[in-house]
């Protein structure tokens, strides 16, 4: 599955992933608009004609964007799956659910995961504190937060964090998930739709080099390091528990469209994942996710099975 990312989950990656054999996810508040989102579904429609989903991210926001009307156009457009993100989605689930919609909630916590269940989620992702974008305020990484939602989840759910590969899968297998999310990676792809200097950032990154932000304010975020992250991190060691985000907002507002569309890649934080370190090249969607089934089912035929 691939993760919705912000000014990354266009028509074009969403569709080159589905066609690969994935879930592809269009990212529903990068369109802003509903008239905008029903375009841009019609666009990955006309790219391909498998499945493919629209994440949907609910923000705590005073001018929040029409979530009614986004929901709607998901259903009109015969969208079978959404990812949802943020906020507990609740609200939105009976339309969706009524409509055949299927939802997969993305959690950094295991009560996280069980409320997604309690209240109706098809699945959740569960994401590890390896993970790019948000990964919560527990740190807790994957080889344990992947096993105890296995122990306690009764839905299916996919493993977030730290996925690149064929190990990646089976690993994830191995400790309990259903399938696996990519978002870094598929952001390394010849059909992400953002500016070759991220890609080759990306590709040119060790694992030592992401870093949380926001982390004093409760909105932690990692990102890849460059200038201006370290400018936040020195605002935030310089104010310490009296940090409000006006203090910060100059370096984090705005970033996304300069980073990826413009290619100033250290002209503000963007999420990355450790997984960084795994990422060696720039495959297409359909090179890398042959690569990774190939790969798994090696690992899984070969030296599991010569280990019995």
């Amino acid at each position: 599955m691939q993760g919705g990312m912000h000014f990354v989950g266009y028509a074009e990656l969403a569709a080159a992933v589905s066609n690969a054999g994935g879930l592809g996810i269009i990212t529903g508040l990068t369109q802003k608009t509903p008239d905008k989102l029903a375009a841009e579904i019609d666009r990955c429609k006309s790219m391909t004609d498998k499945p493919f989903g629209v994440n949907l991210t609910f923000l705590p926001v005073v001018d929040a964007p029409d979530y009614p009307g986004l929901v709607q156009v998901i259903i009109e457009a015969g969208v079978k799956v959404v990812e949802t993100a943020g906020n507990n989605p609740a609200e939105y689930l009976p339309a969706l659910k009524d409509a055949g919609v299927k939802v997969i909630h993305k959690c950094t916590a295991v009560r996280h995961a069980l409320k997604a269940q309690a209240i109706g989620c098809d699945a959740v992702s569960v994401d590890g504190f390896e993970c790019g974008g948000h990964p919560g305020e527990d740190d807790i990484p994957n080889m344990i937060l992947l096993p105890r939602a296995a122990d306690e989840l009764e839905i299916p759910f996919v493993a977030s964090g730290g996925m690149a590969d064929g190990r990646s899968l089976v690993a994830a297998l191995a400790l309990g998930a259903d399938g696996m999310n990519m978002g870094t990676r598929f952001l390394a792809t010849q059909e992400a739709p953002v500016h070759e200097q991220v890609k080759q950032a990306i590709v040119a990154a060790s694992e030592r080099d992401t870093r949380l932000i926001m982390r004093p304010i409760r909105n932690t975020e990692r990102v890849l390091r460059n200038p201006s992250v370290d400018r936040v991190l020195e605002i935030e060691l310089e104010k310490g528990r009296d940090l409000q985000f006006a203090d910060i907002a100059a370096e984090v507002v705005g970033v996304y469209p300069r980073v990826m569309l413009e290619g100033k890649a250290d002209s503000g934080p963007w999420s990355c994942g450790m997984v960084a370190g795994l990422i060696n090249d720039i495959p297409s969607c359909q090179a890398l996710i042959d690569r990774i089934m190939a790969e798994a089912d090696e690992l899984i035929r070969s030296r599991l099975a010569n280990l019995l």
